[in-house]
């Protein structure tokens, strides 16, 4: 991750004068775009100060400006990186979008006939519901059928966001939003609290790992599917096109590509274009690469 916290003539400016609403927005965007390539846009500034609010309370800031100051002072270093955390945007769910774990079933059984177990790879899983819901989706196929589960590989920029997929823990909103009565029951064991915790024969077929996808290495490859929904819509321009970078690089020729409802590669990258495999599926453009021999 960069060390950076802000631009330094920012971060004097700053110091230097009592922040006001505006300039404190300026520092946290810089800090969130330095640690994660991803950018305040305009309709989620609106919801700075209710995301950080938790934050202040347990730090006993009054104002948006007490927690730039204390973030600008550097005296707890861990504070940027809750910061940063509380504004990634974590939105997800449970089989978010059912027709695209269609198109997951479909790209895998494609790898199968080929005799490879199958990797996927889960960019900007926030808390893991995304693949936790592929690893339901081939592990009861497994109970079924026998055939093996796929390799799944899940990244975040958020730690918090990691520490919590790999405990696997949800609340009863977060299990019933997206999941069927069945699965839950199947998958999930009710803790007091109104707590529910991931089996652990479903949780080891995913490896989680940190990754800030604007500036990290891809983890490991070659992978036949991968799902980065809502991601590059908080990407800056650079950011975004090292990013398209490096999955490409991490897929085979083959591979498929699934973006957000509200993304598309048009206009953004000439590294992909669309798939034969359905509407929001992406493919290389590439007509040699090194990875057809892996």
């Amino acid at each position: 991750m960069p060390a950076v916290l802000c631009p330094p003539a920012l971060a004097e400016r700053s110091a230097t004068h009592p922040a006001a609403s505006g300039q404190a927005l300026a520092v946290l965007a810089a800090l969130l775009e330095a640690r994660t390539g991803q950018q305040i846009v305009s309709h989620r500034s609106t919801r700075v100060d209710t995301v950080l609010l938790p934050l202040m309370r347990e730090r006993h800031f009054d104002t948006l400006d007490q927690l730039v100051s204390a973030v600008l002072d550097g005296r707890d270093p861990s504070l940027a990186g809750r910061v940063v955390d509380a504004l990634v945007n974590g939105e997800t769910s449970f089989f978010r979008d059912p027709q695209v774990f269609d198109h997951v079933l479909a790209i895998v059984a494609e790898v199968e006939r080929t005799g490879r177990r199958p990797r996927i790879w889960s960019a900007g899983c926030s808390s893991g519901q995304e693949p936790l819901s592929i690893a339901m989706l081939f592990a009861e196929r497994h109970q079924a059928s026998g055939m093996a589960v796929p390799e799944i590989v899940a990244t975040d920029v958020s730690e918090a966001a990691l520490a919590r997929a790999r405990s696997g823990c949800f609340t009863q909103f977060e299990v019933q939003r997206g999941l069927p009565i069945r699965q839950m029951v199947h998958w999930f064991e009710g803790r007091p609290g109104n707590e529910w915790v991931v089996r652990p024969e479903l949780l080891r077929h995913i490896s989680f790992r940190q990754m800030n996808l604007a500036s990290d290495p891809a983890p490991g490859g070659p992978f036949d599917l991968v799902l980065c929904r809502n991601v590059m819509l908080y990407l800056a321009p650079e950011p975004k096109r090292r990013a398209f970078q490096t999955i490409a690089d991490a897929m085979r020729p083959s591979a498929g590509l699934i973006l957000g409802a509200g993304e598309t590669v048009i206009g953004q990258t000439d590294l992909f274009q669309l798939a034969p495999v359905g509407r929001g599926v992406y493919e290389k453009c590439v007509a040699d690469d090194p990875l057809r021999r892996a």
